[in-house]
């Protein structure tokens, strides 16, 4: 049995707000035990040990919303695969179709102690497609997934009304107006797949609607694209209205609504928080609406939404809230067990807890200060970077 044990450093879970020092040993892939000194046999030659003395250890970092793998590095429209252009509905498309193993942002990720991402299709469709938890480690996608799908794309806002607004699309409530539509159509499928006593009863197979029956019956939420306060808030009433469980991504407005946001307990993710506002809707974008939501009582995943922001930098921009007022431990929770819980992961990932999967960044200080080498990467208790 392959084993990996990391003695001696200073072990911040992101369970506990204080560090410990500890060992890990992870056994086959999963943590298998957390306490000082350890102690193992090398009875088959398959022990490997780190040195994590005076080094900081946490668990693999975890993004809630990219779009790692489907956009590819350095690339133009050969590498493109976020958004099927043609029509806007196609909640039928598998963001799993598109990852590229191979792209070299994964191994950028790695470097950064980015270890699990949820990533999919973009936001340019009313309904965009389905979106998959990978590790950030592999050639065949089939052996990265953690879970799929964990989501269906929607988007609101400018995006869905720039890109089809010369093809029956132009006003934000034609666009809540689809979504609706479709939602009741696929109700009105399931039921008759309920209800059909033979084969012959069964209505004709249609690719949209049954990719909705998951959403339908609570299985996995619709990942609404919203910054702008008035679309978060419509994104909400779609979903109480059809009974569907919701996830907010990015949450531009979240500081101007975070009382609301709170009392509604939806989870939010907040980002791309660097850069330049590149539309109206995102004229409010600040580090500081993390913080913000997160003080309001939010539970906040911080993202990237790469390749906007390279996935590498996650840590960094953990760190650039830190320093528009979020609570650091807040921040390391928002790019760990925060975005776990958000793809509906945390069994797996988010801590470092005894049963989870193997997956640990070694530094050499606070990944979310800009000098911090990482010096060790490791998935499921491979090591997959070393500096």
């Amino acid at each position: 049995m392959r084993k990996l044990l990391i003695q001696n450093g200073w072990i911040h879970d992101a369970i506990h707000e204080e560090a410990y020092q500890a060992d890990i040993l992870v056994a086959d892939g999963k943590i298998a035990q957390i306490a000082p000194g350890i102690s193992v046999p090398d009875t088959d030659g398959e022990l490997e040990v780190i040195d994590a003395s005076g080094k900081q250890v946490y668990p693999g970092f975890v993004e809630a919303h990219c779009h790692i793998g489907v956009d590819g590095y350095a690339m133009g429209f050969e590498g493109d695969d976020c958004n099927e252009m043609t029509e806007i509905l196609t909640p039928e498309l598998r963001v799993i179709d598109a990852v590229n193993p191979q792209d070299e942002t994964f191994a950028l990720a790695r470097e950064g102690g980015v270890t699990c991402v949820g990533t999919g299709p973009g936001s340019a469709n009313v309904l965009g497609g389905m979106f998959a938890a990978l590790k950030t480690d592999g050639k065949r996608v089939d052996d990265m997934i953690v879970k799929f799908p964990v989501a269906m794309k929607c988007a609101f806002g400018e995006n869905p009304k720039r890109c089809y607004r010369d093809k029956n699309n132009y006003s934000r409530m034609s666009t809540a107006a689809k979504l609706r539509v479709t939602l009741r159509e696929a109700q009105e499928y399931r039921a008759q797949l309920a209800e059909a006593k033979t084969a012959k009863d069964r209505p004709k197979y249609n690719a949209k609607l049954e990719a909705l029956i998951p959403v339908l019956d609570g299985e996995i939420p619709l990942k609404a694209h919203a910054h702008q306060a008035n679309d978060i808030f419509t994104a909400i009433r779609i979903a109480k209205e059809f009974g569907v469980k919701l996830t907010l991504e990015h949450c531009t407005d979240g500081s101007l609504i975070a009382d609301e946001l709170a009392a509604e307990g939806y989870p939010v993710c907040v980002g791309p928080s660097f850069g330049h506002a590149t539309k109206i809707e995102l004229k409010n974008k600040s580090f500081q609406t993390p913080g913000v939501l997160a003080k309001a009582g939010c539970r906040v995943s911080i993202i990237t939404d790469s390749p906007v922001i390279p996935q590498q930098y996650l840590p960094l921009c953990a760190g650039l809230a830190v320093k528009s007022g979020m609570d650091e431990f807040a921040a390391l929770q928002a790019i760990t067990i925060n975005p776990a819980k958000h793809l509906g992961v945390e069994d797996r990932v988010g801590s470092l807890e005894v049963g989870k999967d193997g997956d640990v960044v070694i530094a050499d200080g606070n990944p979310m200060i800009s000098d911090t080498q990482i010096l060790y990467t490791v998935i499921e208790g491979k090591v997959c970077y070393q500096a």
